[in-house]
C-alpha cells in the first residue's frame, strides 16, 4: 500500500533543517569556546562556573561534539526523520512523478 504523504517533501524538509542546524552549529561552537575560557577566570565563584558548565552541556547536547553527545540531538532528530521514510518511497514517488499520476488501464 503506497504512503499518502510525500516522502520527497519530507526528505527535502530534513535536508533544509540539517542545513540550518549546520549553520547554527558554528556560532554555537564559538559560544562554547568562550564559555570554556570563561570557566578559567581567576577566583570564579563555583555557582557561576556551574552555569558556564551547564551552558556548555546544553550546546553539546544540541550540536554534539561533547563526550556524551558526539552527534547532537538536533542532528539525531533529522536522522530519525530520514529513517522513518520507508525504503524506496522517495524513488517510487520520483518515478510516479516522472510518468504522471494517472493509472494505466493496461
Amino acid at each position: 500500500m503506497p504512503i499518502r504523504w510525500s516522502a520527497v517533501r519530507v526528505s527535502e524538509a530534513a535536508d533544509m533543517i540539517e542545513e540550518f542546524v549546520n549553520q547554527a552549529a558554528e556560532p554555537l561552537e564559538s559560544a562554547k569556546i568562550v564559555a570554556e575560557q570563561a570557566r578559567r577566570i581567576a577566583n570564579l565563584p563555583q555557582y557561576v562556573d556551574r552555569d558556564f558548565a551547564s551552558l556548555i552541556s546544553e550546546i553539546e547536547r544540541a550540536i554534539g561534539g561533547g563526550r556524551w553527545e558526539q552527534v547532537g540531538r538536533l542532528r539525531s532528530y533529522v536522522e530519525r526523520i530520514r529513517k522513518d521514510i520507508p525504503d524506496g518511497a522517495i524513488k517510487a514517488e520520483c518515478e510516479a512523478a516522472r510518468h504522471g499520476r494517472q493509472q494505466s488501464l493496461i
